[in-house]
């Protein structure tokens, strides 16, 4: 790309910039300046600068200027991977942070693959550190060595009497490099075939306080989202999509539309009829002035409640079987106590900040996308069979993201595919080489479909007369996220979605007899990874209902799970230490008069990451409540960033408390029913409880910490809110009254 791109910055991003601020790499107002697909710096994907000087291998760059450039193959969403990523790098290199960058890697799984994943590349399942760290630890000690190896044959030493710290290479005899100044000589070394990596005992890095890599553009407003993106002659498209899940466009009258100064185009799609024109508000008027008459012939005209009575119905049948551990019926039949629960989940919304978008111009030469992007494999591969391209003429530009929960990685690329037909179309009309930037509203994006499934649980237990749990049976109803995407021949498994059953299949508590069904009904409403997938719901339903069996046998629910976990002792150790934290065992000081409170916990291992978290309740006579404190512990292995893992488990414990107190997408006639956060509520903050994390000291490679801290606090909060008022809540969103 050679084409100048002009940054568009808000008033006060122009007032900071006018005080001096520093606008980042690339990012002049009224400049033109190289296109996006060239640049480095925050929220970009760059080619190696003119200052580059020494490429050691995919992920790190060093540059005469003496910045050490870390090519992150993960996208950032706010989850802190490019600090982390940059961390390991820097940690192995000895670089200072000073001087490290961080750029978004190109789409090209040959080299930046999700080792996790195979062939593909993508962030998710809370993989971007577990997956990059043997791999970037060796890329930033191979550009090290090859750094020393320099040092040496210049300065004529031996390589292990040179010493490398804080970005500076030296010598006992006083001569001393930078990186930037051993670059040139660096990169006629030959890469190393193994390299030597840190003792962990000397991290300088890992495991201690770094700044984020993104915090300043963020706070600064120089941060580059889809949203920022301005390229010449660029066009807006909105799309008007059917309010009737399966409705199809019939026809459609355009003529008041086209009236409209600024639009310059209105084509139908598979998706409904889009409006292009110069800039977003333009395109929307003319949105809103199109008339459509849809075809509702193979609408769904259903509902959520049926779709649940379904459900119940569907569960007096067994399922397939995902878990088989003794024979659970006969030990609950000859129990001399039974205990049985159903649990009701709703469709959820990811409801993330920034709603969907992309930016994409079609050429002769290929196909450019610019997008916060999350699955580069699959939408690379998607764009390429839409538009007839090769693979590798799809090229993908990362940028920040501003919030995915798994949204982004859409098993269709839906939007992403939006875009690429509205490109395509207007290609094949003659206008080509014009980028369009689709943008999605609040309502698009909440009623766009691809939502986290709903379920129905149903559990039966039996105790023996000791209070003793003999038998244990899970069944769960729900669509299969992975039907019919790229993950179903390696995790669907005779019938079984994995990820539907994760965190029940698995379920650590030693009990005689286990058995996990499953039911997977197709429905038409579209469903994908919500954070923390399948463990969404089941730990909900495990966890509460072992809540219930210790107050039926008699006993403490923290002694009960201890008992249970005799052999898993990372879960162990994650209870004692929240129990601990919050003063188990302990009374909480007595609320004011007509007010009830409560204690509850709950744990649960999600990627990888075991959590335990307690939380203290207070109930008002009125029925209404606040949970006022949340004590979080997470065993996650190394903390890389240990700042990042704190951020983590506080902002999944208010992601998911906004699922616990509010979450709920209904459709009624087979039309969403929310619209925007006045009907789909999110936590507000001064709903946000005091948030305590303790991290478990581990020597073990990373986990994941992202989606694990999710999952724990509806359950925990259930637990306590009984233990307040002696209630049962077994349906979400969570109502006392």
């Amino acid at each position: 790309m050679s084409e100048p791109i002009v940054v568009n910055l808000s008033r006060s991003r122009r007032a900071f910039l006018k005080a001096g601020g520093a606008a980042g790499a690339g990012l002049v107002l009224g400049v033109h300046v190289p296109a996006l697909a060239q640049m480095g710096g925050p929220g970009r994907a760059g080619a190696t600068s003119a200052a580059a000087g020494f490429t050691p291998n995919a992920f790190v760059r060093i540059g005469r200027d003496n910045t050490v450039t870390v090519v992150a193959k993960h996208v950032e969403m706010g989850q802190g991977a490019y600090t982390g990523l940059a961390t390991i790098v820097a940690e192995e290199l000895d670089a200072a942070w000073s001087q490290v960058r961080v750029v978004g890697a190109p789409a090209d799984a040959s080299r930046y693959n999700n080792l996790f994943w195979g062939q593909a590349q993508g962030t998710g399942g809370s993989t971007a550190i577990a997956n990059s760290w043997e791999q970037l630890r060796n890329a930033g000690a191979a550009a090290r060595a090859m750094l020393v190896a320099a040092a040496a044959k210049r300065w004529n030493v031996p390589a292990d009497s040179i010493v490398v710290s804080a970005g500076l290479v030296s010598h006992a005899s006083g001569r001393k490099a930078t990186f930037g100044e051993l670059a040139e000589a660096a990169a006629a070394i030959p890469a190393p075939t193994s390299v030597a990596l840190k003792d962990p005992k000397r991290f300088v890095y890992i495991g201690k306080h770094v700044p984020r890599t993104d915090s300043a553009a963020k706070s600064n407003g120089t941060a580059l989202f889809t949203q920022d993106v301005q390229l010449p002659n660029m066009l807006t498209a909105v799309v008007l999509h059917a309010p009737r899940i399966g409705a199809r466009v019939r026809a459609f009258d355009a003529n008041a539309v086209r009236a409209i100064p600024g639009v310059r185009h209105v084509i139908e799609i598979p998706g409904g009829v889009a409006v292009i024109a110069t800039n977003f508000w333009t395109a929307k008027k003319g949105r809103d002035a199109l008339k459509v008459d849809w075809n509702d012939n193979r609408a769904w005209t259903g509902s959520t409640d049926e779709v649940m009575a379904a459900y119940r119905k569907l569960a007096e049948k067994p399922g397939k079987v995902a878990r088989a551990d003794g024979d659970a019926a006969t030990a609950i039949a000859g129990a001399a106590r039974t205990l049985e629960a159903s649990f009701e989940f709703p469709y959820l919304a990811h409801a993330a900040m920034e709603p969907m978008n992309c930016v994409m111009r079609l050429s002769d030469a290929g196909c450019e996308i610019w997008n916060g992007e999350q699955f580069h494999t699959g939408d690379q591969m998607a764009v390429a069979q839409l538009t007839g391209l090769p693979p590798d003429k799809v090229t993908i530009t990362m940028l920040y993201a501003g919030g995915s929960f798994g949204r982004r990685a859409n098993p269709s690329s839906d939007y992403v595919l939006e875009c690429a037909e509205i490109v395509t179309r207007l290609a094949k009309a003659g206008t080509k080489n014009v980028p369009v930037k689709l943008v999605w509203t609040r309502e698009d994006d909440m009623r766009g479909g691809y939502y986290r499934p709903a379920y129905f649980h149903a559990l039966k237990a039996g105790l023996d007369a000791s209070g003793a749990i003999v038998g244990w049976q899970h069944r769960i109803v729900g669509q299969s996220i992975l039907e019919g995407t790229l993950f179903e021949k390696v995790m669907v498994k005779d019938g079984v979605d994995g990820t539907s059953v994760e965190g029940a299949a698995n379920l650590p508590y030693s009990i005689p007899a286990i058995q996990v069904d499953l039911h997977s009904p197709w429905q038409p409403v579209t469903v994908q990874w919500w954070r923390s997938v399948g463990s969404t719901h089941t730990a909900f339903s495990t966890e509460t209902f072992l809540d219930e069996l210790a107050t039926a046998a008699g006993k403490d629910p923290v002694a009960l799970r201890r008992a249970l976990l005799a052999k898993h002792p990372r879960h162990l150790a994650v209870l004692d230490l929240a129990a601990s934290e919050a003063g188990w065992g302990q009374p909480l000081p007595p609320g004011k008069p007509g007010e009830k409170r409560g204690r509850g916990v709950a744990v649960h291992e999600s990627f990888n990451t075991v959590v335990a978290q307690v939380v203290d309740v207070t109930v008002r006579a009125d029925q209404g409540f606040s949970v006022d404190r949340v004590v979080c512990a997470v065993d996650c292995g190394i903390a890389v960033n240990p700042d990042i893992v704190r951020a983590q488990m506080e902002g999944g414990i208010g992601y998911g408390l906004s699922a616990a107190l509010y979450g709920a997408i209904t459709v009624k006639d087979g039309a969403v029913e929310q619209s925007n956060f006045h009907d789909y509520p999110v936590l507000r903050i001064n709903e946000m409880p005091k948030v305590d994390v303790h991290i478990v000291p581990s020597g073990e490679k990373p986990t994941g910490v992202g989606e694990p801290a999710t999952p724990v606090i509806a359950p925990a909060l259930a637990n306590a809110l009984f233990a307040a008022t002696g209630k049962r809540l077994r349906t979400l969103p969570l109502k006392l009254a």
